[in-house]
């Protein structure tokens, strides 16, 4: 019954990691696809804008691979060498996912506006 389980933990973290690269890759997709096709037209999207969209869609794939590194670990036991470089897979994700974040917003996260899910400052 336990193999059964630590095999579906395993398949989940698996399933939670293809799931995080293709929202990166459609992310990435979708923002070159945006950009190429305002080229055309009279509303030429600004640089900043596809760098905005890649960096989005590089955040939250980044986010969902932590949650499966997280649930990975779960079926490989709390041996200190697993820990370890969970630990360090997240710090260096956590870092990218940061300074994504600062490139993106141009501020540190902690300088946001109150009111940023809704548009308002």
């Amino acid at each position: 019954m336990t193999d059964k389980v630590e095999e579906l933990i395993e398949i989940t973290a698996l399933v939670i990691e293809v799931v995080g690269i293709l929202v990166m890759v459609i992310g990435t997709f979708l923002a070159l696809g945006r950009y190429a096709f305002k080229l055309q037209g009279e509303n030429i999207r600004s640089f900043q804008k596809i760098r905005e969209e890649l960096g989005r869609a590089i955040l939250l794939g980044l986010e969902i691979l932590i949650a499966a590194d997280i649930i990975a670990t779960v079926v490989y036991g709390a041996e200190m060498e697993q820990i370890l470089n969970l630990g360090l897979i997240i710090l260096i994700r956590t870092f990218l996912s940061f300074t994504l974040e600062v490139e993106i917003e141009g501020k540190l996260p902690w300088k946001q506006e109150k009111n940023r899910t809704t548009g308002q400052k």
